[in-house]
């Protein structure tokens, strides 16, 4: 046996009803190959490997790897022994997947971006995170959940929260209720049509300071705010994602 690990945020499903669920709500068909992250013992493994085309597990701890290879439903996956955030997706040469993963919450941001950053190489996205961090990246205008994250991610995808879960289907139990989310790629994208680095810097910037009106927080950017159709005395949760796309593209260079 392989106790769970705090350094990786490690937690196992233990629930036979909750990957039934979650199998459920992720419909991959017999032609979809599966990217999951963080197998740990192989329990959603075994279901992911039975309706797809091809598994490929990402796995950073080895001893948890020791046991995948010994499992007798997944002699025919592929085990990968990386860190997810330094691996290279195209490089693993594994066509179009739908990425699946109960991932350590600590890093959920991280995997989000990670995500973008490889937006062309993966199909859809499935992830067990957090609960107010599924609130936050689901969040609507004016709540305060709404973030630099629910605005960075929005520019990409389409998320929405699948179900809420219980800690008491994991071992060891967590302290926070978690959330299952469907993670999907807008089919038309704002961010093609941007410069990507001046929006982020915008987007940070109002955000770090989201208490003050925008034209505090914004006060070192060079704007033609006779040309810009925004109002710099709302502050930043107030603004939609076209909000931010109209200062970015009014910036003086």
């Amino acid at each position: 046996m392989v106790f769970a690990k705090k350094k990786w945020g490690q937690n196992f499903l233990v629930d036979n009803n909750l990957l039934e669920k979650i199998i459920n709500n992720v419909k991959i068909d017999s032609n979809e190959n599966v990217l999951e992250i963080g197998p740990g013992q192989g329990a959603l493994s075994e279901k992911l490997v039975g309706i797809c085309n091809e598994l490929h597990m990402v796995e950073i701890d080895r001893d948890l790897i020791t046991i995948l290879k010994e499992h007798d439903k997944l002699s025919q996956a592929e085990i990968i022994n990386q860190d997810i955030l330094k691996v290279d997706l195209p490089t693993l040469d594994i066509k179009n997947p739908v990425v699946v993963g109960n991932i350590p919450y600590n890093i959920t941001s991280p995997i989000v971006f990670w995500l973008i950053k490889h937006l062309t190489s993966w199909n859809r996205a499935y992830l067990m995170v957090q609960k107010e961090l599924a609130q936050r990246l689901t969040a609507t205008i004016g709540t305060k959940d709404y973030s630099r994250l629910t605005v960075m991610t929005n520019l990409y995808f389409d998320i929405r929260i699948c179900f809420l879960i219980s800690p008491n289907v994991f071992l060891p139990k967590p302290k926070v209720q978690s959330a299952f989310i469907e993670i999907m790629k807008k089919e038309n994208s704002y961010h093609k049509d941007i410069n990507l680095k001046l929006f982020d810097q915008i987007v940070r910037m109002a955000f770090n300071q989201r208490r003050k009106m925008l034209r505090n927080s914004l006060s070192s950017l060079e704007i033609d705010v006779k040309n810009c159709a925004i109002d710099f005395t709302k502050r930043p949760e107030q603004l939609s994602i076209e909000d931010f796309i109209e200062i970015s593209n009014n910036i003086i260079s």
